[in-house]
């Protein structure tokens, strides 16, 4: 199944590159960016992997790492990535 990104999602992407870039070395980027393609690859397999975080937006969500929850949605012909969310912001940041 196809997997489309969502604006969001790509903004989530860049910054968690930029801040992996000024904190981490370059190889935890590299590490970041190989797990998510895993995930991606493993998401396009087996679409309904995430547990469902918001049933009336039909939203699943999945633990990426120790810091990053990824959401998605299962639509008939594709799945949409809708964010990356650092898991040590706000909890009330994560419906936004």
């Amino acid at each position: 199944m196809k997997i489309l990104v969502s604006k969001k999602a790509n903004s989530d992407y860049h910054k968690i590159i930029e801040y992996l870039g000024k904190k981490w070395v370059n190889k935890s980027v590299e590490k970041f960016e190989a797990t998510l393609n895993d995930f991606l690859d493993l998401l396009e397999q087996f679409p309904e992997i995430g547990s469902i975080e918001f049933s009336a937006k039909n939203i699943r969500g999945f633990q990426l790492n120790k810091q990053i929850r990824v959401f998605y949605t299962v639509r008939t012909e594709y799945i949409l990535l809708v964010s990356l969310f650092d898991v040590r912001q706000n909890p009330k940041k994560r419906n936004q």
